[in-house]
């Protein structure tokens, strides 16, 4: 598969061009990267405009990922997340009633974010898990919520997998949406590689509408980089809006650097990729059976993600992951339930051994009582998201919050999950949550 911008960069670069445009390093190396960091110049393209070398390595991309249009970000998959939720604004019938979107309790706070630029109104879909980062929902759950609804949904807004690993029903959810007419969203940032995984699980392949993938979280491309998907039989409004919605939310000076990984990327997913995922998945597999056998619990069901619950041996998944770095592994988060360790096929046979060595060797301890990081679903809305983030805040303890309306979604990253949504009534569930998570102080609404 051919790298187009790749190419650009790298000829451009040893030409001997006099740089007389940005950025102000000139070419001249500092980290070393600097002669392949152009901006937009002639035969460059323009990632918002694309109609050369971005949008030929697009095409490429489209065709990996078994979408009728990918489109790249270099600000993440917060981009496109946006992006999704203007099209499907947009694009939405004219009632005269507020744009309102029916979403998974479980939302990246970029989501809170969208609604409050576009003054969206959430509705959430709440699932039976207890844990702040999951909410498995059911076909038939979302069936009676749509049936439920007093006006029909913009679309319907899904996390999958979840930050635990947890993957859901998308072929059944995107089934449901299709029969009342509602576009499917997808927060598939943990889940790129699954377009190439045996059998496919892609979100995109099972039927969702639109997605947005992290390439940097799973795959080999630097940090910063994702993908907006459209399927192909999504409506064609969504398709031509693409480029102008990402452009609203994006900065205009897109890194060429992010831009040279994803199109690298593509000759690899397009070449070594698929068969690395088949071993590394098989090594996932069998560390998984390994760990279970000695009494850890595994949850969630993504192939590659290890999300280890210890506490049956004695170990919460904050003590799993202070054991983890000293046995030289770093963790992608933990909490006091337990702690996710991300793998892709850039992960070493040495690395995971190290990961079963860890923790098969920790003696067993008295059982840990079970925790108190229950999400708090039943809640009051009191102002919309938008007010709440966009009126004036004051800092206070998270002891004396109980009362308070939530302003802006104070949570850490990882995992960037609200516990209290703006606009909400802050209750004594909420407080405990935030201190289960060292969280000490948070923004209230004045």
């Amino acid at each position: 598969m051919n790298t187009p911008i790749v190419d650009f960069v790298r000829a451009y670069a040893q030409s001997g061009t006099a740089r007389l445009h940005m950025p102000g390093h000139k070419g001249v190396s500092f980290l070393g990267c600097e002669p392949f960091d152009i901006t937009e110049i002639a035969g460059a393209d323009d990632l918002f405009h694309a109609e050369g070398v971005i949008a030929e390595s697009e095409q490429n991309a489209a065709a990996l990922f078994g979408a009728c249009a990918t489109f790249y970000s270099t600000e993440g998959a917060t981009l496109p997340i946006k992006a999704m939720l203007a099209l499907a604004v947009q694009n939405a019938p004219k009632n005269g009633i507020r744009p309102r979107i029916l979403a998974t309790r479980n939302a990246h706070k970029s989501f809170l974010y969208g609604c409050a630029l576009l003054d969206i109104d959430v509705d959430w879909l709440c699932g039976e898990d207890a844990h702040l980062c999951a909410c498995t929902v059911s076909a038939d759950a979302l069936e009676r919520a749509l049936r439920a609804a007093e006006a029909p949904y913009c679309a319907v807004f899904v996390t999958s997998p979840d930050y635990l690993g947890n993957m859901l029903d998308i072929a059944a959810l995107s089934a449901v949406c299709r029969a009342h007419g509602v576009p499917l969203l997808t927060d598939n940032a943990h889940g790129a590689y699954l377009a190439f995984s045996h059998p496919v699980c892609h979100p995109i392949a099972l039927g969702a509408t639109m997605c947005a993938d992290s390439a940097h979280k799973t795959l080999p491309a630097l940090t910063g980089t994702a993908y907006l998907h459209i399927a192909k039989d999504a409506p064609k409004a969504f398709f031509e809006g693409a480029r102008a919605a990402m452009a609203m939310f994006a900065s205009s000076s897109p890194s060429y650097l992010l831009l040279q990984s994803l199109d690298l990327c593509n000759r690899y997913l397009a070449t070594e990729f698929p068969e690395a995922l088949a071993l590394c998945a098989a090594r996932v597999a069998g560390l998984k059976e390994l760990l279970t056998s000695v009494g850890y619990v595994m949850l969630g069901d993504e192939p590659l993600k290890l999300t280890v619950d210890g506490r049956a041996r004695g170990w919460d998944g904050e003590a799993l992951a202070s054991a983890l770095r000293e046995g030289g592994v770093e963790p992608e988060f933990a909490d006091c339930d337990c702690v996710v360790l991300m793998c892709t096929p850039q992960t070493t046979e040495e690395e995971l051994s190290r990961v079963g060595v860890a923790l098969v060797s920790l003696p067993e301890r008295a059982k840990v009582k079970k925790t108190h990081t229950v999400m708090a679903y039943t809640t009051e809305k009191v102002l919309t998201v938008r007010e709440a983030m966009l009126a004036a805040h004051e800092k206070i303890s998270v002891k004396n919050a109980v009362g308070r309306i939530c302003a802006a979604p104070t949570v850490s990253c990882p995992p960037a999950i609200p516990i209290a949504v703006s606009g909400e009534r802050i209750t004594r569930e909420h407080v405990a949550l935030f201190e289960a998570y060292g969280i000490e102080e948070i923004d209230v609404v004045k």
